[in-house]
């Protein structure tokens, strides 16, 4: 079994892949604080792993992707002392010996990266994955593998943070589509205004990444919230929430071969 610890910038996505089935089987979330303690991984992981009968020595291979360097001794001391297994960290290093490539290695994120790594797998072709996480992020690639560049704007929920903390009387709403894009009330205004001004913003970016690029290619939608725009389905080609954590599987494995 091979354990993916993907670590954005909100979650600690721990997910784990078959290799039988070939399929990700089961998935948890832990807040990422750059505190977190190995004690702390020991206890929920271990937690976990019994309440769901998976055994220590069942897990073969560990990836890590972290975007939060505070917690990567952690997350490796935690794999080395508690599941008794040498993690592989994914970094600027790791793509040597991959079909993708960047100019600036150092400067993309590992997330960023693994999404490439499994979408180039999947497509063999020119893309744009656009990951709805704490960042919103359009990633471009070439037909050949390469990373022509990324676009990065606040995600949904940190744009929706953002206004409630710095406004006096807009209140902290919930994160759902409305019925219409006009507002009737406090709530159903932000939530329209957000959502759909997200739909709007995407589709703009898209078509000027096209327009750029001077033709159309097939777009893949992941991240914990791409399933809150559904006015956007016609722009995706594919929409996978693993993908990130499918291509830590596929870069580890491209590095211990």
């Amino acid at each position: 079994m091979f354990l993916s610890l993907d670590a954005g910038n909100s979650n600690i996505v721990i997910s784990f892949f078959d290799p039988l089935s070939r399929e990700w089987t089961r998935e948890f979330r832990l807040e990422t604080r750059a505190n977190l303690s190995e004690a702390e991984l020991n206890q929920r992981i271990g937690l976990y792993l019994l309440e769901n009968e998976i055994r220590v020595d069942a897990i073969t291979r560990i990836g890590i992707s972290s975007v939060v360097p505070e917690v990567n001794r952690t997350l490796e001391s935690f794999s080395r002392n508690f599941l008794r297994k040498e993690p592989y960290l994914i970094s600027g290093r790791s793509y040597e010996r991959l079909p993708i490539r960047t100019e600036k290695p150092d400067e993309i994120g590992s997330d960023l990266m693994c999404n490439v790594m499994a979408a180039y797998t999947r497509y063999q072709s020119a893309c744009v994955v656009v990951d709805f996480g704490t960042a919103l992020t359009f990633t471009v690639v070439s037909a050949s593998g390469e990373v022509l560049g990324v676009n990065i704007v606040p995600g949904i929920k940190t744009a929706l943070k953002s206004l409630f903390t710095n406004t006096a009387k807009l209140p902290e709403v919930r994160l759902e589509v409305p019925a219409s894009a006009i507002g009737r009330d406090t709530v159903h205004s932000i939530q329209a205004g957000v959502i759909y001004g997200y739909v709007g913003l995407v589709n703009g970016m898209l078509d000027a990444i096209f327009d750029e690029l001077g033709s159309a290619t097939p777009v893949i939608g992941t991240g914990g919230l791409s399933h809150l725009l559904p006015k956007l389905e016609h722009r995706f080609d594919h929409i996978d929430r693993r993908l990130t954590v499918e291509g830590i599987r596929l870069i580890t494995e491209a590095n211990n071969t």
